[in-house]
């Protein structure tokens, strides 16, 4: 979800400066309102300057990992061992290192003393826990079981956070060897091939056409390298701020779920994740249209959110779960018949969880194959391009030397 920086009025009158995970500028404005402040200003995080966004980058979030994991697995632990919930963050107040973190629970254990629960304790952080977290933990404590619910909640953001590293140790390796690859060739082709390039030239002899096309390409990599090593350089940049695009982002989300090779593991990734907060939520008492809410906020492909939004219309006319998910025909089919069993056996909650099992380690298994295939790939079109070139621009030289012998 986008980040918001926010300016708003508190019930003193007092402006409070924060920043607040939500799907839009509006839903800003709501949250604030439900909390009894008046809003000012609220506009991406992105628009606030040069400053703050480097700031951002530079400097880790209080509770954002593995330290809101320990955390939340801190806090289940002192709930179950009978600690009071003030206690409990007392005690949690001494471990944190920075003196940020220190703040952010001295804040909510003041909530709390004060009367608080502690889902509007949380609430009132300014956006520093998502709505996943809070509603959880609102669940838990309409439900009398907040350390059961807290340990569940530990559960699922470690398996979330084990996830996206799996994907992303998945692809560092090749990405260091495209880059790799890359710099050789352009080395290869803008300074080897230029000097084969005034040889030929100085001893004016017929070259063939292929290797004219490449003496070719070698003067211009050379002379336009820069460009060359620029337009790369600049082009996530360029994506990133396409992506901010509403429009681009719905047409690019949907183009890579059409596509063969990523698509499907672009599916199997997202529907674990779908699946993994819904069985989670659903287990904690969050009904299913609230969970389906925000489940649909906790996808990163925007063509499958809008079909979870859909499908949330639908179930509210009383449609299955598994057959709204299905009319926008991206799910994956052994996914909506998992969750078919689950409504109709009344342990949809079990069954949506067995479907995250399923598909996190189809994902895991998609990628290391996908990885397996990809690095023999880029090492043969490696070996076959820099054949190419050396066939290319010693051929007319051996057929000279043959010819002068």
């Amino acid at each position: 979800m986008p980040l918001y920086r926010y300016k708003a009025l508190n019930s003193r009158g007092e402006v409070m400066d924060g920043q607040m995970e939500a799907g839009s500028d509006a839903e800003v404005v709501t949250r604030l309102q439900e909390q009894g402040h008046l809003p000012m200003e609220a506009r991406l995080a992105s628009e606030s300057g040069a400053g703050p966004s480097w700031r951002s980058l530079l400097s880790p979030k209080a509770f954002s990992g593995e330290r809101l994991v320990q955390f939340t697995q801190q806090l289940a632990t002192l709930l179950g061992a009978g600690q009071p919930l003030d206690r409990s963050l007392s005690i949690l107040l001494d471990l944190p290192e920075d003196d940020k973190a220190r703040g952010i629970i001295s804040d909510i254990r003041d909530a709390v003393r004060s009367g608080a629960p502690l889902s509007t304790a949380l609430e009132r952080q300014h956006g520093l826990f998502t709505r996943l977290y809070i509603n959880m933990v609102r669940a838990g404590e309409a439900g009398g079981s907040l350390h059961d619910t807290l340990q569940r909640l530990a559960d699922y953001l470690e398996r979330s956070r084990a996830l996206r590293g799996r994907v992303i140790n998945a692809l560092i390796y090749p990405a260091i060897l495209l880059v790799v690859v890359s710099l050789a060739l352009l080395f290869l082709m803008g300074y080897v091939v230029p000097q084969f390039a005034a040889m030929y030239e100085s001893l004016d002899v017929a070259l063939p056409w292929f290797t004219r096309g490449v003496l070719w390409l070698g003067l211009l990599v050379r002379d336009w390298w820069p460009l060359l090593v620029a337009v790369p350089a600049l082009l996530p940049w360029w994506l990133d701020r396409k992506r901010r695009d509403p429009a681009f982002r719905d047409r690019l989300d949907a183009w890579l779920l059409r596509q063969k090779l990523v698509g499907p593991l672009i599916a199997k990734l997202e529907t674990s994740r779908l699946a993994r907060t819904l069985g989670t939520l659903l287990r904690n008492g969050v009904p299913l249209l609230g969970a389906l809410g925000i489940a649909r906020n906790v996808l990163g492909n925007r063509a499958l959110s809008a079909d979870v939004e859909k499908a949330a219309e639908d179930v509210k006319n009383g449609h299955g779960l598994s057959v709204s998910l299905g009319k926008g025909k991206r799910f994956p089919r052994l996914a909506l018949q998992m969750i078919q069993v689950g409504e109709e056996s009344g342990a949809l909650d079990s069954m949506l969880l067995k479907t995250a099992d399923t598909f996190e380690q189809e994902t895991s298994q998609a990628m290391d194959r996908l990885l397996a295939a990809l690095v023999p790939v880029i090492t043969l079109v490696l070996a076959a391009v820099v054949g190419m070139v050396i066939i290319a621009v010693l051929v007319p030289l051996y057929d000279l030397t043959n010819a002068i012998g």
